[in-house]
């Protein structure tokens, strides 16, 4: 399995200038942010919505794909726009494609035109129908600006997957529009794989969950560009929509200039997209908002998951993502177990793996399931919506031991990732090789390196590996139906 990773990486570097086709810089001047893939409000294997940032100016846009490499060019219909205009930020439009007729699976190229010219081209892959093998890489806690999240950005895209998923924490500190223009785009949009970035974004969709960092920062009068998470991704509105003040989503503190301008940008989006779901392949995925402002005693959210994941009966897999660990071992937000309160939903509902981040390291979970106590439950639900960052949810838990990943591939329970070594600073490296210092229902822990995660699905088989920012597998199991 390692001689195969490292001839995928020297695989993908050879490809890379067939694969990424950007113009120079000179032609990148349009765009505050470069063209970027997403998997749009209602996915379909045949449509996927293109992204990208200008300056606020009248503009003559034109999107044109090819669905096979030596077919016509199409056009899509015209691009639409919305604007964002911030205090603090210069006003810029955010403009958004559709290009349908695609080939499940296939490779296809596109390319941008401003004023009829060509000022982008890429190449991008089609979603992967039911039947379709394929391949995701999740990593969260990224945005920090750091060696360790450049070179990670480089790996996810040598590992070609099909689509990225990150389970919170996009960017860092605040969520803001500018942390994004310097910690984020760059980044994962760049135009050649180097030590500084790698051009993802245009390649493949990135499909994400709110985190602390992103949705926490509520005051736009000291931070009218924060919230960010609400402008720049084109993700489903299928969830449970919030109320402002309510169970799930906190009160802002805004004039009522910032307000507006905040909520003409954000639209929809706003009170609808820090929970939804979506289907890829053969999986449902279910996206929740895990951050301590949500009261995860709230009826409505209970039921819209255990509906969700119920909706879900033609998947093979189902998978959970959200972004606060509820079974994690490292010290370092040990106390925040609040999630574990969706243990008995996700139980019912037959969910596979559920992907998280928050602490800065790699943990996977023995298969487990668990019953919360009783009286913690009812402690929370008397706190609701005002828990207190730590939360201890005490219970008794059931482990599957005898699932190695190896010989014995089908576990009794969930496994519970933790995959929030993305780039940001470690938490706890003096734990990596103190066993006695982990809960007894971890498995593996990695806390002295940064690691992303690679997952591929086949039918009834999903195989995932750690790897680290060097290539390295740190872990490998896999799971069999």
């Amino acid at each position: 399995m390692k001689n195969t990773f490292i001839s995928l990486l020297l695989f993908g570097q050879i490809l890379l200038t067939q694969t990424c086709r950007a113009q120079d810089t000179k032609t990148d001047e349009p765009f505050i942010a470069r063209p970027y893939l997403q998997i749009g409000r209602t996915p379909s294997p045949e449509t996927l919505q293109l992204l990208w940032h200008a300056p606020d100016a009248a503009t003559d846009w034109t999107v044109e794909y090819q669905t096979e490499a030596k077919s016509s060019w199409k056009k899509t219909a015209a691009p639409t726009s919305v604007r964002v205009a911030v205090a603090g930020i210069e006003p810029h439009l955010v403009y958004n494609a559709a290009m349908t007729g695609l080939t499940p699976g296939a490779t296809f190229n596109y390319r941008v035109l401003k004023a009829g010219k060509v000022v982008f081209t890429a190449e991008g892959k089609a979603t992967k129908r039911a039947d379709q093998p394929y391949r995701f890489v999740a990593f969260a806690d990224i945005g920090a600006e750091t060696p360790a999240q450049k070179k990670l950005a480089s790996q996810a895209f040598i590992a070609k997957p099909d689509f990225v998923v990150v389970p919170g924490d996009i960017v860092y500190e605040r969520g803001l529009i500018s942390e994004y223009r310097s910690r984020f785009w760059p980044i994962y949009n760049a135009n050649k794989l180097d030590s500084t970035g790698a051009p993802l974004l245009r390649s493949v969709p990135m499909i994400v969950a709110p985190g602390n960092h992103d949705t926490d920062t509520r005051d736009l009068d000291k931070f009218p560009d924060a919230l960010a998470y609400y402008y720049y991704w084109n993700q489903p509105l299928n969830g449970i929509p919030g109320t402002e003040g309510g169970p799930l989503v906190p009160s802002m503190t805004a004039s009522t200039e910032n307000r507006k301008a905040f909520t003409d940008a954000a639209g929809e989006a706003y009170l609808k997209m820090s929970n939804y779901s979506f289907t890829y392949g053969n999986a449902h995925w279910t996206v929740i908002d895990s951050n301590p402002y949500v009261d995860f005693t709230d009826k409505a959210l209970q039921e819209w998951i255990a509906n969700d994941l119920a909706s879900a009966k033609e998947a093979t897999w189902r998978f959970v993502m959200f972004h606060h660990p509820g079974f994690n071992s490292a010290r370092e937000h040990f106390e925040q177990q609040h999630t574990r309160l969706l243990s008995p939903i996700f139980e019912a509902g037959k969910v596979d793996v559920v992907f998280t981040g928050h602490v800065h390291n790699y943990q996977r979970s023995f298969p487990l399931t668990f019953v919360p106590d009783r009286k913690g439950v009812l402690l929370v639900a008397n706190m609701g919506a005002k828990m207190a960052r730590g939360r201890v949810v005490n219970g008794r838990w059931t482990l599957d031991k005898s699932f190695n990943g190896k010989t014995d591939t089908t576990p009794e329970g969930i496994i519970y990732l933790v995959t929030g070594a993305g780039g940001q600073t470690l938490y706890n490296p003096e734990q990596n090789n103190d066993p006695d210092s982990w809960q007894k229902f971890t498995d593996k822990f990695y806390s002295n390196v940064h690691s992303l995660t690679v997952a591929d699905v086949d039918g009834k088989t999903l195989t995932i590996r750690q790897v680290d920012v060097n290539g390295k597998e740190l872990d490998s199991f896999k799971v069999t139906k």
